[in-house]
């Protein structure tokens, strides 16, 4: 079988990483198709660099139908100088930019879920080759990353900062600093119930610094969670050493997702009925949400109940629900 790792990126950086100042560029991925032959996808990416120091790899959209991290990189791209970094802060405000560019959680090119498609393939398809660069030529310049996330157009999350229960300890503790340095409303210790090629493992499997966030959903940004994106950004960044600065510290409320018990899930379509509404306190065995049939009057819903006590930390955000559906996440206090 052939090494496909071995194989170098298509991708051509428009930036030096190694140069001091601010840089604007782009990362060019040649895409072949019906309107450009030689055409190619342009990835927005910004560089600001001040001597030796720490490197921070920031990014958002991910998943393109969530924009609390991109308003707060295009908006830290714009107005960071030099002199207030030391180090290197790399900004990639729109990960998977075909997916930006569309509003959707997935790529229009090739319907790739960036966030499952790590590590990524040089020669796969155009979301695995995106991977495939940040796996290769990104991530390992950097000492911290923060990937910014929200619910999209499906889900809509209380705004909190998140790492992961990792095996190693130490590598822990530094993210959950991170986490507590980001100061979200709340901070997450979190259990992925599908974990399998996230960008989060990637880069924790090279034992970075990894913080990300879901903050809002419903496939907008409010101007409390982008207050808080643009907040939290500044305060990792102080945090890691490349800014300077009093980190702005707020109370967060420290919540866990233990175990697969935390999610609810549809196994019928419907029409939802939401019982508890984000933030509030929920019991093992109360009702988080009813689903409706909707063909014909007269049928009761189906309930859907907490199996453990916590606060009701995600919902399912449209009106209509698809058997499979996350609805619900109950977070544990």
């Amino acid at each position: 079988m052939p090494d496909h790792n071995l194989r170098p990126s298509p991708v051509v950086p428009t930036v030096d990483f190694d140069a001091d100042g601010v840089q604007h560029g782009f990362l060019r991925l040649p895409y072949s198709r019906d309107d450009s032959a030689w055409g190619s996808v342009m990835i927005p990416i910004a560089v600001i660099r001040n001597g030796e120091g720490p490197t921070a790899l920031l990014t958002g959209g991910n998943h393109g139908d969530e924009y609390e991290g991109p308003i707060a990189l295009f908006d830290l791209a714009r107005t960071l100088r030099p002199e207030e970094v030391r180090g290197r802060i790399i900004i990639v405000p729109a990960m998977n930019y075909p997916a930006f560019r569309a509003g959707t959680r997935t790529s229009p090119i090739d319907r790739g879920n960036l966030n499952r498609s790590f590590p990524g393939r040089p020669d796969g398809t155009v979301t695995e080759k995106i991977a495939d660069y940040f796996t290769r030529n990104l991530l390992p310049l950097a000492d911290i990353v923060l990937d910014f996330h929200s619910g999209g157009r499906t889900l809509d999350f209380v705004p909190f900062a998140a790492a992961h229960i990792l095996p190693d300890k130490a590598q822990e503790a530094r993210c959950f600093a991170a986490v507590a340095a980001f100061s979200a409303p709340y901070s997450m210790r979190m259990l992925e119930i599908d974990a399998v090629g996230m960008y989060d493992t990637t880069a924790e499997e090279m034992g970075k610094v990894f913080v990300t966030t879901e903050l809002g959903g419903g496939g907008t940004a409010r101007a409390e969670t982008v207050r808080i994106a643009k907040r939290g950004v500044r305060n990792v960044l102080r945090h890691a050493g490349i800014l300077d600065g009093v980190i702005e510290r707020s109370e967060s409320r420290w919540i866990d997702m233990p175990s697969d018990d935390c999610f609810l899930f549809a196994e019928e379509e419907g029409l939802i009925e939401t019982c508890k509404d984000l933030g509030e306190t929920v019991r093992a065995g109360e009702i988080v949400a009813r689903i409706y049939p909707t063909g014909r009057t007269g049928s009761p819903p189906v309930e859907h109940r907490a199996a453990l006590d916590g606060i009701l930390a995600a919902r399912h955000f449209p009106g209509l629900v698809k058997a499979g559906d996350c609805i619900a996440v109950v977070g544990t206090v």
